[in-house]
């Protein structure tokens, strides 16, 4: 991969998830019967941290948990004879709640259908919604994002990585140029 582009700084990350946090409490008059679920890997990273930020805003905490989607990939025999499966961890009832999806970038919406379909295996949310650093486009199905940090036109031969300190050893963006 060849280095194109710093998309975001962390400065830029944390302002992004701030103004997200603002437009997920408005959008939902508040935060009754709202959690928030981030899908594995750094899409928990975010939401931990949208967490944070509602906590800081609206005083109260709110719910948050994990999900891992690995068996409800539609390219799982595509991806790993013996996939890694990771667990879910959603400790309180998502039955008649806000549930609000987390991720790092969104593309084609396939990882937001397998999400979708595990959240509905769980339980029946009153709704669905979704909050996403990088939105990148080139969706394949028709899914959308309720919240986005920022919309970035890509091609199909780029990536975008989004690294966070807890995990990568630095909070950033960047756009990389595949070698194909």
């Amino acid at each position: 991969m060849k280095f194109k582009a710093q998309i975001m700084d962390e400065i830029a990350v944390e302002r992004a998830i701030t103004r997200i946090a603002h437009e997920i409490i408005e959008k939902n008059r508040g935060i009754e019967n709202l959690c928030l679920i981030g899908i594995r890997t750094r899409g928990v990273f975010i939401a931990s941290r949208l967490a944070k930020a509602i906590e800081k805003i609206e005083g109260k905490t709110v719910d948050m948990g994990i999900l891992d989607i690995s068996l409800y990939r539609d390219d799982l025999t595509f991806s790993a004879d013996d996939p890694v499966v990771n667990a879910t961890e959603i400790p309180f009832s998502i039955v008649n709640k806000k549930v609000v999806l987390v991720d790092d970038v969104i593309y084609t919406g396939r990882t937001v259908r397998a999400a979708m379909d595990a959240i509905m295996s769980i339980g029946r949310a009153a709704r669905i919604q979704l909050a996403v650093l990088i939105d990148r486009g080139h969706r394949e199905l028709p899914i959308r994002s309720d919240f986005v940090g920022k919309n970035i036109p890509t091609s199909s031969s780029e990536i975008v990585a989004v690294r966070f300190k807890e995990y990568d050893g630095e909070t950033s963006v960047k756009l990389y140029q595949r070698n194909d």
